[in-house]
């Protein structure tokens, strides 16, 4: 145990599990993350058809190597998606608060189209208006699809470098929240930290100027409402935060430490991930 930093981060793989009431799960690489993922995915969509109504989602823009995977599931299946709702997590936005163009090289929807929606035989795909996407001119209007649809049966999601999930930021050091009022926080616009800014350019080249400052984001309140939470890590640089969100305090200063607060979460990590951050200079 290092005296110099926090005791979760000397916690080794097969301990990560240990007193988490998150389910923890850990499979080799990023290929199987996404192999996993989109089954997962997948199952879910069944199972909701089999209770009788359509499927409704929450997914991310990250990871994202599991879409072009369920598009090949479905083609081969000749399984119709056509009914079900897939909800993005998040998209970045201009300086006036506009989603970015499709045609912007980060942009979550165009993506969507490109790796999931265009891949799909055109009779299998979801209908365009189950193709949803935060609004940053009516915040509310997510959780009225919601409404509308009886609940989300699952969300999807990756874990930024400083815990958050969708792009939930944690408050800035001089704002305190409360776990129960993060936990409540709603569909909205925000500026994004420095922090998520620099680990979204390092993925696109490192150039943090073309990262947007602004980005419309699914609430803590939506996702935590989800019947059931799935959640996966494959870079890394998720080793301590996976740590942190296992195994640190429940605190809106790490949003995805919230995951311990829902009854039907999972965390589904790589080797790499799960084995021990190596903290020294080099």
């Amino acid at each position: 145990m290092n005296p110099h930093f926090p005791d979760y981060l000397d916690i080794s793989r097969n301990d990560l599990a240990r007193g988490a009431s998150v389910k923890f799960s850990v499979l080799k690489d990023m290929p199987d993350i996404a192999q996993h993922m989109a089954k997962t995915m997948l199952k879910i969509i069944e199972s909701a058809k089999e209770k009788g109504k359509p499927a409704t989602l929450i997914v991310p823009v990250g990871p994202v190597d599991q879409y072009p995977i369920l598009a090949e599931m479905l083609n081969q299946q000749h399984y119709s998606i056509k009914d079900v709702m897939l909800i993005n997590m998040d998209e970045y936005l201009t300086d006036d608060d506009q989603w970015v163009e499709l045609t912007h090289p980060l942009s979550f929807r165009g993506y969507m189209n490109r790796k999931f929606y265009d891949l799909l035989n055109p009779e299998l795909a979801p209908l365009p208006e189950n193709r949803i996407c935060p609004n940053p001119n009516d915040s509310g209007a997510i959780q009225n699809l919601i409404d509308q649809r009886g609940g989300v049966d699952a969300c999807f999601g990756g874990i930024g470098i400083n815990g958050h999930i969708a792009f939930n930021e944690p408050p800035e050091v001089n704002l305190a929240i409360s776990v129960e009022e993060f936990a409540q926080l709603p569909t909205r616009n925000l500026d994004l930290t420095r922090e998520t800014r620099t680990i979204n350019s390092v993925t696109v080249g490192g150039e943090i100027s073309i990262i947007p400052w602004r980005a419309v984001t699914i609430g803590m309140k939506e996702i935590l409402s989800s019947a059931e939470l799935h959640f996966y890590c494959n870079r890394i640089w998720q080793s301590s935060v996976v740590r942190r969100v296992l195994h640190g305090p429940v605190t809106s200063v790490c949003p995805a430490s919230l995951l311990r607060t829902h009854p039907a979460a999972s965390l589904t990590v790589a080797e790499y991930v799960a084995d021990p951050p190596d903290i020294r200079l080099r």
